[in-house]
């Protein structure tokens, strides 16, 4: 990297003020527009309905309103069409004002005798003329040799082919308030000065757009969108997430004509991340994707029938308990639960229902069974067996409903109809009355004098003047028998919508069946092998849904044996699902979000070294459940082994807690992890808040206390916040923003975001003893990006304890 001479900066300085006054110009020029378009468009829907002419005398009349109203609507979704366009496009260009664009490369296409200057920005600004860009889109194809091209020989891909030529120059731009700030010419994708500059930058309160600092095996992430499975195993801090999101950027604009934001879904670690990344689309222009997490979506497909514990409750209850034969059925549980195993069994599971085992519930009304539960079966069993089960539970629908359909009919002759009848009102006989109208309506013109008659004769009826007595009759006659048939239909109405629900399916009395003794699993299954502590699984297992609550592990499968029996439900117009943190998701749930979304690409962006709930999913082996999902031809895996967000100092610190993995620090230097030895937690909190007082007076203005647990954290708020003047956050799983500041927070809730510093509130032995928590110590001390202090009570954990001592600073 180099800078520049002088004749060349001002020659750069020159273009970028007349790139900014165009800009300036063009903002000048289009916000009248904008305000008279919105003006209309407001001014159109009040008058919406002046402009239309309704007569419905007639046919023609109703067709000559129809298509007035038609009419109109064109004319009002043209000027909001309108409206948008511009609107976007100021936006645009006041998003490139203070910094019109970070890049420039000079590129020779093959055959052509001139060199063509591309200046890259996070969107395009076009000349006055309609042709000449001035600005380029880094999403454009030709953006594309900024990030994979050094100088020399490039090439970028087109829709009509691909195009090769020579780079010339490749120049980076820091650009603040319209003035050139340091121009580079380099060699690579992002000079280590200017990456220096953004990585050295404190924390936010929500993740930064990297469009200026993409790497090349980044831009290989963003710019993938022919693979249907994409697997991003990246260290802790190695921009994955970031990465994501760009890609969600990317995919918007190259597909703009055939995707929309609400056709993607990201599935978050949980709700505050959702805050944390949410401005980073509307940075560059584009509409936000939805957002959700593993949890919300778990909870909507079960519905209120099941109370479901969360991933939080379930890691807290892994992290808190002992070692009795409990804990350690239910750890194994999780583990089956989670597995392709358990998946298969269900498989069979529901191969076995098919032919013995379903169970039913009878349909009930008024206290007397309609359909008893044993006729629903019996009908079942005598439907073709090689029909698949889920079309036969359909064909046992259609033959409960017209079986209602019977027994509804019947059912208006009932004594409680009459009761009924007899406490209506006038306006429900006024209802009735209209509906009989709308009937004969349809009929014959003198079936339609009737209907005058018998209007009239209503109003005798309700005293308005006398009429023939065989004329009221007449009417109430025909008032009457609907009345009945609407409150029998009233009453019915629940029951159809139970069975058009499944309901008279009991599927949790079929997942609890499974749980049944270790002789029935293996036969209603065929599975060979069990869990060791298989009769305490069942145990806890059916006691759970016994309360009608359900562990999260049991949540999927729970979801998956649903969809055996009732039929897939799918949602075919997300056509790209985003998984964060995607290691600590289960295969099961991978099947169930492939089987809900199945016209859906999917970007799995995860690290196994911060596999922390007991359920995870290698994302990087050869025979990941991930890559079997979709096939080894459908799947691409990329590895990301630099870390962007730690100084040296704490990478080569965190990377030696796993010793195995391949993590590459990004040269960025500053003070070592500081570990700090206290008599108690007096003590603690004295040094803690010195700290805090400290790290703030440095600048840091985001601080986290991370804790093991809920427990601990709420120890930990109260302890500092009794004593210090320091304004701290209880983070907890319920917290749906991310804020700036000092917070308290246990591990598993800072998953995915970083902060400038970083304190361990306890790595003592007592704390992290168990190996299976070292990914969670890792975890939390790579949540720091500048300082990482760690505090003890006691001796250290067992993963310091075997660290070189020349990793970090001891203090007394």
């Amino acid at each position: 990297m180099k800078m520049i001479k002088v004749n060349e900066w001002q020659q750069e300085q020159e273009r970028l003020d007349m790139v900014t006054e165009k800009l300036r110009s063009a903002i000048v020029e289009i916000e009248p527009e904008v305000v008279g378009l919105r003006d209309q468009v407001t001014d159109f829907r009040k008058r919406f309905w002046e402009e239309v002419s309704i007569n419905t005398s007639t046919h023609e009349d109703f067709e000559e309103a129809f298509y007035s109203i038609r009419q109109q609507e064109a004319l009002l979704s043209e000027r909001e069409r309108s409206h948008q366009q511009r609107m976007q496009r100021l936006k645009s260009m006041k998003r490139l004002l203070p910094s019109p664009y970070f890049g420039r490369i000079d590129f020779q296409e093959d055959g052509i005798s001139f060199s063509e200057h591309i200046y890259i920005g996070v969107s395009s600004f076009v000349d006055v003329d309609g042709l000449s860009f001035l600005v380029y889109d880094w999403r454009t194809p030709i953006a594309s040799m900024y990030y994979d091209y050094s100088p020399g020989a490039s090439a970028y891909e087109t829709p009509g082919g691909r195009v090769e030529g020579e780079m010339t120059l490749k120049r980076q731009y820091h650009i603040g308030d319209g003035q050139l700030k340091r121009v580079f010419d380099t060699s690579v994708t992002i000079g280590d000065e200017l990456l220096q500059q953004v990585l050295a930058q404190g924390a936010n309160s929500q993740m930064k757009s990297i469009v200026a600092t993409i790497q090349k095996e980044q831009n290989a992430i963003i710019r993938n969108d022919k693979t249907r499975m994409l697997i991003v195993q990246g260290a802790a801090g190695s921009g994955k997430t970031s990465a994501a999101l760009q890609r969600a950027a990317y995919l918007l604009y190259k597909h703009r004509d055939k995707l929309k934001a609400d056709q993607i879904v990201l599935f978050s670690p949980n709700p505050m991340f959702n805050s944390y990344v949410s401005t980073v689309l509307p940075e560059l222009g584009e509409e936000n994707m939805q957002q959700t997490t593993i949890q919300e979506y778990l909870v909507y497909w079960l519905g209120s029938t099941l109370q479901l514990e969360s991933p939080f409750e379930q890691i807290e209850y892994i992290l808190t308990s002992s070692s009795s034969p409990e804990c350690e059925a239910r750890r194994s549980g999780i583990h089956y639960k989670a597995s392709e195993v358990f998946l298969h069994a269900l498989q069979q599971y529901a191969v076995w229902l098919g032919k013995e085992g379903m169970l039913f519930r009878g349909i009930h009304f008024q206290d007397r069974e309609l359909i008893a539960a044993e006729e629903i079966q019996l009908q079942f069993y005598s439907y073709d067996n090689t029909i698949r089960l889920a079309n036969r539970v359909a064909l046992l629908q259609e033959w409960i409903l017209k079986r209602l359909a019977t027994l509804e009919r019947k059912e208006q002759k009932a004594h409680w109809v009459q009761d009924e009848l007899d406490y209506l009102d006038n306006e429900q006989y006024a209802e009735a009355y209209r509906e009989l109208l709308k009937k004969y309506q349809q009929e014959e013109e003198v079936v339609l004098h009737m209907n005058e008659q018998l209007l009239d004769d209503y109003g005798q009826f309700l005293g308005k003047e006398q009429h023939e007595e065989h004329n009221v009759d007449f009417a109430m006659q025909e008032i009457e028998e609907l009345l009945r048939k609407m409150i029998v239909s009233g009453h019915y109405k629940q029951l159809r919508n139970d069975v058009k629900r499944f309901k008279f399916i009991d599927v949790i009395g079929l997942y609890d069946q499974l749980f049944s003794d270790e002789a029935a699993y293996r036969n209603m299954t065929n599975e060979t092998t069990v869990p060791e502590q298989w009769t305490e699984i069942c145990k806890q297992t059916k006691e759970k849904l016994s309360r009608l609550e359900l562990f999260y592990e049991d949540a999927a499968p729970f979801l998956c044996l649903k969809e055996c029996v009732e039929g897939t439900r799918r949602n075919t117009n997300v056509r790209h699902v985003f998984v964060d943190e995607g290691q600590d998701y289960s295969p099961f749930q991978f099947y169930f979000l492939k089987q809900l979304f199945p016209r859906a690409s999917m970007t799995v962006l995860g690290d196994f070294s911060q596999a922390i709930f007991p359920q995870a999913t290698n994302l990087s082996e050869e025979d990941s459940p991930l890559i079997k999902l979709y096939g080894q031809d459908e799947t691409n895996l990329i590895r990301l082994v630099r870390s962007y967000r730690s100084t040296r100092e704490i990478v080569e610190f965190t990377k030696a807690l796993l010793p195995s993995e391949e993590i590459v620090p990004f040269e960025r230097s500053d003070q070592k992890p500081h570990l700090i030895k206290v008599s108690g937690s007096a003590e603690r909190a004295e040094r803690m808040i010195e700290h805090l007082a400290e790290l703030r007076a440095e600048g840091f203005e985001s601080i986290a206390v991370i804790t093991k647990t809920a427990a601990e954290s709420r120890e930990a708020y109260e302890l500092l916040n009794s004593q210090s003047s320091e304004t701290l956050r209880l983070i907890t799983k319920d917290t749906l923003t991310f804020e700036k500041g000092t917070m308290v927070i246990p591990a598993y809730l800072a998953k995915g975001v970083e902060f400038d510093a970083v304190l361990i509130y306890d790595a003592s032995s007592h704390v992290y003893d168990r190996e299976s928590e070292r990914k969670l110590f890792y975890t939390a001390c790579t949540r720091a990006m500048h300082r990482l202090l760690l505090y003890t009570t006691g001796e250290w954990t067992p993963f310091i304890q075997s660290l070189d001592p020349n990793l970090y600073e001891v203090e007394g």
